[in-house]
């Protein structure tokens, strides 16, 4: 009886181990998309990652005359022109607490995140958290976008991000799997 009960105590003992352990790995995919380009990788990210998604969004919705970067009149320019510029959030993500890693995507305007992702990031605690940057671009890389926001942002955890332009559900994987080799 003695023997039932040391093997019971191991398995209610594993099976905590194992649920908290899956609930300290939760993934966040967070993601601002103007025109459902970067809405579609945070999706491929979410299925690869089994992460919940999480859409960023301004009280304001951009419309294709705030996008226009030809017009240095166009919302966009003027907030890009402006490093102070955070246009406000029309929600933030519930429970972010549970979340241990978080990946973060945007359009790439300007070689930069757009000030909308500042917003975000100044909004939440993301005190511990594995911050994964990702980013679509129509000729943009990321790298200047990665390294403003480290440095805007030094004591969060980034990690390497990457540019997801037509990315499938397998390079989506590949990225995954490599990011934890």
């Amino acid at each position: 009886m003695r023997r039932i009960v040391l093997i019971m105590t191991a398995i209610i003992m594993l099976c905590i181990t194992v649920n908290a352990q899956e609930q300290s790995n939760k993934t966040l995919v967070v993601y601002f998309s103007a025109t459902g380009t970067t809405e579609k990788a945070g999706k491929l990210i979410a299925e690869a990652t089994s992460g919940t998604l999480y859409e960023i969004q301004p009280v304001k919705e951009y419309v294709a005359a705030d996008l226009n970067w030809h017009n240095k009149s166009s919302r966009s320019s003027v907030e890009m022109a402006d490093i102070k510029s955070r246009p406000a959030l029309s929600s933030k993500p519930k429970n972010l607490a549970d979340y241990n890693t978080v990946y973060i995507g945007f359009p790439i305007w300007w070689d930069l995140a757009p000030r909308i992702i500042n917003t975000f990031i100044e909004s939440c605690d993301l005190t511990g958290k594995t911050i994964i940057p990702f980013a679509t671009s129509g000729g943009s890389s990321i790298s200047n976008a990665e390294k403003e926001l480290q440095k805007t942002y030094p004591t969060i955890k980034w990690q390497k991000g990457k540019l997801l332009n037509n990315a499938s559900l397998e390079d989506v994987k590949q990225w995954i799997k490599n990011k934890s080799l």
